[in-house]
């Protein structure tokens, strides 16, 4: 069964927020949902690209009020 799991990386600046979601990303098992929450503005084109690199699933990217809301699931 996946999970979604919650990555409050706000208030922390880039590289901070994508090295948190690859750390959260190691530990997470395939089918697993990360939604990484992050003010750092960086963040909403570095973790599309590393997710592309890496060749997970980026599932969506939203900016609610100055929190971006970035979606990724482990395919492997």
């Amino acid at each position: 069964m996946s999970e979604t799991k919650i990555i409050d990386a706000c208030n922390t600046f880039c590289p901070g927020p994508l090295m948190e979601l690859i750390t959260y990303m190691k530990q997470a098992n395939v089918g697993d949902t990360l939604e990484l929450l992050s003010t750092d503005h960086g963040s909403a084109n570095d973790v599309p690209e590393w997710v592309n690199k890496v060749g997970h699933e980026m599932i969506s990217a939203e900016k609610v009020g100055d929190i971006w809301h970035l979606k990724v699931r482990k395919v492997k």
